[in-house]
């Protein structure tokens, strides 16, 4: 079926209505449509060091798995990517030949930034991220060079789920533009600051060895055509 124009401008807007509508359920002020819209209407890809098709091109592996994270989970979006790990390591496939790659979008996106923008940004209040030692809104990425011991699992110990860590062990990340885009022009409004100095503060402040991606979406589907199985993180 032929799309009309007008019928692409609405689908759009309804698109942006619920990135609006997702904001305020987030607990911060939506902006307006048009802003939004915007936003969306000029290149936003501010294009990372390497391209994103080379970084695709990095998942390799004989077993594969793309873990899909959307929104903060104690310790779920990371300690996934570890079971995965050790377990084909028991069954008979050592880490370096096994391919991980983890996609932080939308709420998740925090985890992929350095722990001066928790604090200065209050990530942990504005994305309902806890931190799991503390148990109260995250001022720091919790994630990012653990120290030991801060994570353990009944019935199996300590484990090393730490974002460097698991890039020690092959894992890749990645990280939403789109959600950055969306997210960082809300907060700039609701703190009354230039939403493209906020943008470029959070792109600049992306964790090393973590790919900027156009969405997240755009990676979940790149990586299942890398025939990654799909997990998606809850």
């Amino acid at each position: 079926m032929k799309h009309t124009e007008n019928e692409s401008v609405t689908n759009r807007r309804d698109f942006l209505g619920k990135i609006v509508a997702g904001a305020t359920i987030l607990g911060i002020p939506s902006i307006a449509p048009l802003n939004l819209q915007a936003a969306f209407q000029h290149e936003e890809m501010n294009s990372p060091e390497e391209d994103p098709n080379a970084w695709v091109n990095k998942i390799k592996g004989k077993h594969r798995v793309v873990i899909d994270v959307i929104r903060p989970h104690d310790i779920l979006p990371f300690a996934w990517a570890k079971v995965f790990l050790l377990t084909n390591a028991a069954t008979g496939t050592p880490e370096k030949e096994c391919g991980v790659v983890v996609v932080l979008r939308h709420d998740a996106i925090p985890y992929a930034m350095k722990n001066e923008l928790w604090a200065k940004y209050k990530f942990g209040e504005t994305f309902k991220a806890d931190d799991p030692l503390t148990k109260a809104p995250a001022v720091r990425n919790p994630f990012w060079e653990p120290k030991p011991g801060d994570f353990k699992v009944p019935g199996i110990g300590e484990v090393a789920i730490g974002i460097n860590q698991l890039q020690d062990s092959g894992v890749l990340f990645c990280v939403c533009n789109m959600a950055i885009t969306v997210y960082s022009a809300v907060v700039a409004q609701n703190m009354s600051l230039d939403a493209a100095v906020v943008k470029k503060e959070w792109i600049d402040g992306i964790l090393p060895g973590i790919q900027l991606v156009p969405s997240g979406m755009w990676a979940v589907g790149r990586a299942q055509e890398k025939n990654c199985g799909y997990c998606f993180a809850g």
